[in-house]
């Protein structure tokens, strides 16, 4: 299985969610504070919600979900071999979620693509690299302003 991701820049979570609920005809698969996402059927589309108030109607970033991390590795090939540089995330929480992926480098128009797998649920949105750098994007100091989920909080 692989799907297009789509992360948005969004004002108002809750108003958000309301209006892609009945644009897709879905609930969303994980609700967290600040952050929000759809697994739509059709079609295939990871659709990501982030929070960041000022910032709404903007893209975060794309990528493309894939089933595994043979899959993202066969890729980061693939696309190393056409000569795109690439910057590795293995083991690391992003999104609420653990992962294996990597993110291509040098779009040309600046796009920021990522190629990536769930490994697993995360209780936290990220977890913030010793470079200060948070997951999608987000600076360390915007993601330690992000309210944390609560406990038993379920996908």
């Amino acid at each position: 299985m692989s799907r297009i991701q789509l992360a948005l820049n969004v004002e108002d979570l809750d108003e958000s969610i309301a209006f892609y609920s009945t644009l897709f005809g879905t609930e969303p698969a994980k609700i967290r504070p600040g952050y929000a996402n759809f697994a739509v059927a059709e079609p295939p589309l990871k659709l990501v919600l982030i929070e960041s108030p000022g910032q709404g109607g903007s893209i975060n970033h794309l990528g493309v979900e894939v089933a595994d991390t043979d899959t993202v590795d066969t890729e980061q090939t693939r696309l190393h071999e056409a000569g795109f540089a690439s910057v590795d995330e293995r083991d690391t929480v992003c999104c609420y979620a653990k992962q294996d992926k990597f993110w291509v480098e040098n779009a040309p128009n600046g796009e920021r693509w990522e190629i990536y797998t769930v490994l697993a649920d995360s209780a936290t949105f990220n977890a913030v690299s010793e470079t200060g750098d948070g997951c999608c994007g987000a600076d360390a100091e915007a993601v330690q302003e992000l309210p944390q989920p609560t406990a038993g909080a379920c996908c």
